[in-house]
């Protein structure tokens, strides 16, 4: 039998659907079209409309050029609205926990055809025990964390993921120890909310630093972190451990004081600011990047262009921006909503400043000797990224996943 999986949404994701690739592959074989795959297995997301919406589309349209293959559907869109997943054509219906799990019911439902639904509404989860050997991408994930605790006023996540918790601190560094052995010199710590690590008092710096220490590991990577994480602790690991990569995601959501209070978010702008500065005073060229979500419920035009300000005073090389998603449940739902078309203009308008400043910031190593590992070999053209995550392009057939000193 042949198997398929498309993933949507986050790292946690594409490091849980990398595990069940990995189990299945044992007995099944991958393929990448799923017309032809008997098995079809979709990693769902929720955390706007647009996610939503794209998942939907995507499982009836697999229902219907496939109906006879065996569909499950597992994440968080099934988390948040079971209800609504189950009226659809699916075969076994998995929620965020008991994603190990699948497996062991597709071999039930091989035997009886029995559908499976098995979501629990809860937000008391163990953390779910994943490990993988080897990963499909040059860098590999590895998650260490899952849940959130934040509960900003915006995000439907910490009702779908459940609360904060943590990977076994010793069993991250085995799983690392693994993904080396296979070749893996970059590895990025994921998790829903990765600084929150702690297990047995065990944080998200001491995990940086026993990695460091693991002969063959290069780079060392974060998917994200919050900016209320970077303490003195975490500012000396910076300062000390060069295998950490030269690149920090650290979201600002907004760059007003009066909208940052009412998503629930836990600083303002000159905590933020301050450790920036921090930052760039220990790591001066380092690629900060961030989110920001735009058109906010209330959100003002003196709202908006002060964000707007803030991210050109930044000079973040990279904003991801995002257009404020309602998500049922969640307590920005009382809030008035901005105008759909002024919301698209803002975005639109901070996408341009996003393109401008990642310019700027890539201007200023043009000409310079950096570090590249390479993740793609085609014909005689070689891609990778640097350290601060700067796409590199060569015209030259080089070894995959191996680093090279390139002229930028």
């Amino acid at each position: 039998m042949k198997f398929y999986i498309e993933t949507f949404g986050c790292k946690v994701n594409s490091y849980e659907s990398n595990y069940l690739k990995e189990i299945l592959s044992k007995k099944y074989e991958y393929i990448d079209d799923y017309k032809e795959a008997n098995i079809i297995i979709v990693n769902t997301c929720t955390v706007t409309n647009t996610a939503d919406n794209k998942c939907r589309k995507y499982i009836r349209r697999v229902r219907r050029d496939n109906p006879s293959s065996i569909l499950i559907v597992t994440g968080c869109a099934v988390q948040n609205s079971k209800e609504e997943y189950e009226t659809l054509d699916i075969d076994l219906l998995i929620g965020n926990n008991n994603k190990t799990k699948i497996p062991l019911y597709l071999e039930e439902y091989l035997k009886n055809k029995e559908r499976v639904v098995l979501v629990n509404n809860t937000r008391d989860l163990p953390f779910e025990d994943m490990e993988i050997q080897t990963f499909d991408h040059t860098r590999a994930f590895i998650k260490i964390q899952d849940g959130c605790d934040n509960f900003c006023s915006y995000c439907i996540i910490p009702f779908t993921r459940g609360k904060s918790r943590s990977k076994a601190f010793n069993e991250i560094i085995e799983e690392a120890k693994e993904l080396v052995q296979n070749n893996h010199l970059e590895i990025v710590l994921t998790g829903i909310h990765t600084g929150s690590y702690n297990y047995e008092g065990k944080t998200l710096v001491d995990v940086i630093k026993a990695l460091s220490k693991i002969e063959g590991i290069q780079r060392i990577r974060l998917s994200s972190v919050e900016v209320t994480e970077l303490n003195d602790e975490f500012m000396n690991m910076l300062k000390n451990t060069p295998k950490f990569c030269n690149h920090l995601h650290i979201p600002l959501q907004a760059g007003s004081d009066n909208v940052l209070k009412k998503m629930n978010r836990k600083y303002d702008l000159a905590f933020y600011e301050n450790k920036i500065k921090e930052i760039r005073s220990i790591r001066p060229n380092i690629s900060i990047t961030t989110d920001v979500i735009v058109g906010f419920p209330e959100e003002s035009d003196e709202d908006f262009l002060n964000t707007y300000e803030f991210c050109e005073k930044i000079k973040f090389s990279k904003i991801h921006v995002f257009p404020y998603s309602r998500r049922n449940g969640t307590a920005s739902c009382r809030f008035k909503e901005v105008d759909e078309k002024v919301k698209t203009d803002r975005v639109h308008k901070l996408l341009r400043l996003s393109e401008f400043l990642e310019k700027a910031y890539e201007e200023q190593f043009k000409g310079q000797k950096l570090d590249v590992l390479i993740e793609e070999v085609h014909d005689n053209v070689s891609i990778g990224h640097t350290s601060n995550y700067l796409k590199v392009e060569v015209k030259e057939k080089l070894e995959k996943n191996k680093i090279y000193e390139i002229t930028y």
